[in-house]
């Protein structure tokens, strides 16, 4: 029956880029009778062709270009036949038993959008009596969502970083439920590239922030609203920037100047175009 919350009505999507670290512990944590879908950003075909051999009941697709979370998660998303999606980061974990525990506690509600808890913050939360509270926001390495509830799903206009504040916000908009769930998931917060890799993530990282902090602002409350949120952005990285060059502190530098240069596009109205040469 359609919209049944059942685990063969759950397809996994799995956005990774050179996740070796970490996305066998990912998968082997997962329901066997989950469906799953892993949509790569860069071109490992090797490691595709190992998972592919180790777990049953998945597709892989290896991306021409590096699509970023938010357009590489639709894609997967198209390609489902599931009325849930569950979106994973690959740095995510179910600790034995708590996805059971998750679908349980979830059968016969009314949601949009449901996430397991943080194991790190779990103990912050405070469920009181129920196993589940309803939010505003839920943190996007972990969450499940219900394909009804959505004309679009996430804005492709972000590379990285504040996609599923974007999609939380559009749902409570429009009224809809959005649960966090006493179900925990262990979440390492990122994996490492190694070495050189680790910086030009970095400078990545930061750039794309930048980017996006203005970008969903603007996009919600305003151009001269998102100006105002990221003028002191702007100002403090230029002053590292001259302040790391004196020292000649070559990363810190680069990643300061990689703020200020996120932050112009985005004033600029330009597209999130820096991609990590790794």
């Amino acid at each position: 029956m359609k919209n049944i919350l059942t685990k063969k009505n759950i397809t996994f999507v799995i956005t990774t880029f050179k996740s070796r670290s970490t996305i066998f512990d990912c998968l082997d944590s997962l329901n066997p009778d989950c469906k799953k879908i892993i949509i790569e950003n860069s071109n490992d075909e090797n490691l595709m062709l190992e998972i592919k051999k180790k777990y049953q009941n998945l597709n892989y697709k290896i991306m021409p270009s590096n699509y970023g979370y938010g357009k590489a998660n639709n894609f997967g998303i198209r390609m489902s036949n599931t009325d849930y999606i569950f979106i994973l980061n690959p740095d995510a974990k179910f600790e034995k038993n708590s996805f059971d525990k998750f679908i349980n506690i979830l059968i016969d509600k009314d949601f949009c959008i449901a996430a397991p808890t943080d194991l790190n913050e779990a103990k912050k939360i405070d469920f009181k009596e129920n196993d589940l509270i309803n939010v505003d926001t839920v943190k996007g390495f972990a969450m499940l969502l219900k394909k009804s509830s959505f004309e679009n799903f996430f804005d492709e206009n972000f590379f990285l970083y504040l996609e599923e504040i974007d999609l939380c916000l559009r749902i409570t908009k429009n009224k809809g439920n959005i649960f966090l769930v006493n179900a925990p998931v262990i979440h390492l917060g990122g994996a490492s590239h190694g070495d050189r890799s680790d910086i030009e993530m970095e400078k990545s990282r930061n750039w794309h922030w930048m980017w996006s902090k203005f970008y969903f602002n603007k996009k919600h409350y305003g151009y001269f609203f998102a100006i105002y949120k990221t003028l002191p952005n702007f100002i403090n990285s230029i002053f590292k920037y001259i302040y790391y060059n004196l020292l000649n502190k070559k990363d810190k530098k680069e990643i300061s100047r990689m703020r200020v240069l996120g932050l112009l596009n985005s004033y600029m109205l330009k597209k999130s175009s820096y991609r990590p040469y790794l």
